[in-house]
């Protein structure tokens, strides 16, 4: 056990994890009084953000005694005591320095406060907001980032798939002649292998695409498969129809940069195995808008969110055009939106419902927050599959990064079950134009 702290936490970091106060071990929290004034503007409306700040000042509630302010309360058995600190304290360092009173700059002299109160135990800062880390190191202040539910390993996400090579040969005749696949106990694998890995085998005289089978113990062969009109173009993309079309996968995470085919070989899966559910599901999140940028839009909810629907929209568009305009499956897709058997809207539409028997796309997962994509996750109800797509490299939440988005944190908690699968899309597809874009720019 090391040496006790003090701290302090800033409002964003109680937005992006309401649960955050059972995070500090036995260390004590400091809540600013600015932080409580913060969230109270956060309460209503209907996003994630809002849902978490009324989450939190509900736990907060359960806690509230007159000794917040003085001894503080116990948060449990383990953990330390919680306080609040009042809105005028002794901070000459941060009034001398940002004179200015601001929300940032209250907290900063929060913590400059119990620095000065207890000198022998360090006053630390926590925020997700790289600029406040920057005024509080300016004028002495220690601060850290919120770094409980980061991934420390995001390689996996830069380079593609694993290839074995000096495999036996005969082996790999073998995967091909089976339709069960070959038991793993048969290859000598030096890493460990997990659920639904897929990788290529190589000899020096064959290779063939596999994955490793979690419900039968084998590795099996990749066969490069149609799914409605769409044919994938490589490796991945083979391997990425081979998981989202066995229904044992119930959740899948397509990951790679722009133009790499995640939210089209996604849709392409979802329409190829329309016998299998109700209904086919796509939504992404409304990034950087504010409710009260929608109300400017004309129109209900759903024409209010259309416009940043469209990506989905060309991606339905782009399996539509292989096929003639008259055709049975164009119909059968026209069909499918006019009886909401297919159905494209913005995420927040889906809180509060229970996903049964669906095929749910999540596209532009690495926007989302571990909380958000728990709650996503838990709404899925018996014969649902999940797929989420993004690229980690895109992120437009200003307190997200490649390390603490939803979409890695889901990866990096999931990898070792047997219903979950993972896949890389290295190559762009979509043009030469963009592949050169996506490597240069």
């Amino acid at each position: 056990m090391g040496t006790k702290k003090n701290f302090v936490i800033d409002t964003n970091v109680i937005l992006h994890d309401y649960n955050c106060l059972k995070n500090f071990q036995e260390n004590d929290i400091y809540l600013p009084l600015v932080v409580l004034e913060e969230l109270d503007k956060f309460k209503k409306g209907n996003e994630q953000i809002n849902f978490n700040a009324r989450e939190f000042v509900r736990e907060l509630d359960l806690l509230t005694s007159d000794e917040l302010f003085s001894k503080g309360v116990s948060l449990g058995e383990g953990l330390g005591r919680l306080f609040i600190v009042p809105g005028n304290v002794d901070a000459p360092k941060v009034h001398e320095s940002f004179p200015v009173k601001k929300p940032d700059h209250l907290i900063l002299a929060a913590v400059e406060y119990l620095a000065g109160k207890y000198p022998k135990t360090p006053a630390i800062l926590v925020t997700k907001d790289v600029n406040l880390r920057m005024k509080a190191r300016s004028i002495g202040i220690t601060s850290e980032d919120y770094i409980t539910d980061k991934v420390s390993n995001v390689d996996i996400f830069e380079k593609s798939n694993e290839i074995f090579e000096n495999v036996d040969p005969a082996l790999i005749d073998r995967i091909y002649s089976s339709k069960e696949g070959i038991d793993l106990s048969e290859f000598d694998f030096k890493d460990v292998i997990h659920p639904n890995e897929c990788f290529v085998l190589k000899s020096d005289r064959n290779s063939v695409l596999a994955r490793y089978n979690p419900f039968t113990h084998s590795i099996c062969r990749v066969t490069k498969g149609r799914n409605y009109g769409i044919e994938p173009r490589n490796a991945e993309q083979s391997f990425a129809f081979e998981i989202l079309n066995d229904p044992n996968v119930k959740l899948v995470a397509l990951t790679g940069k722009a133009g790499t085919g995640k939210t089209l070989l996604a849709l392409a899966a979802a329409l190829g195995k329309l016998t299998d559910y109700k209904q086919v599901l796509l939504a992404r999140p409304v990034v950087a808008l504010s409710n009260k940028d929608i109300g400017f839009l004309p129109g209900d909810a759903q024409e209010k969110v259309a416009p940043y629907m469209q990506p989905l929209f060309d991606n339905l568009n782009v399996i539509k055009r292989q096929f003639a305009a008259n055709s049975t499956e164009v119909k059968r897709i026209e069909d499918m939106q006019k009886s909401e058997q297919l159905v494209i809207e913005a995420l927040a539409f889906i809180r509060g419902r229970s996903l049964s028997e669906m095929y749910c796309i999540i596209d532009e997962a690495q926007n989302l927050t571990p909380n958000e994509i728990k709650t996503i996750i838990t709404r899925a109800g018996e014969g649902t599959k999940m797929v989420f797509t993004g690229d980690i490299q895109q992120i437009d939440q200003p307190y997200l990064d490649s390390q603490s988005n939803g979409l890695v944190y889901m990866i990096d908690r999931m990898k070792d079950q047997n219903i979950f699968a993972h896949v890389n899309l290295v190559k762009g597809e979509r043009s030469q134009l963009s592949e050169l874009a996506s490597n240069l720019l």
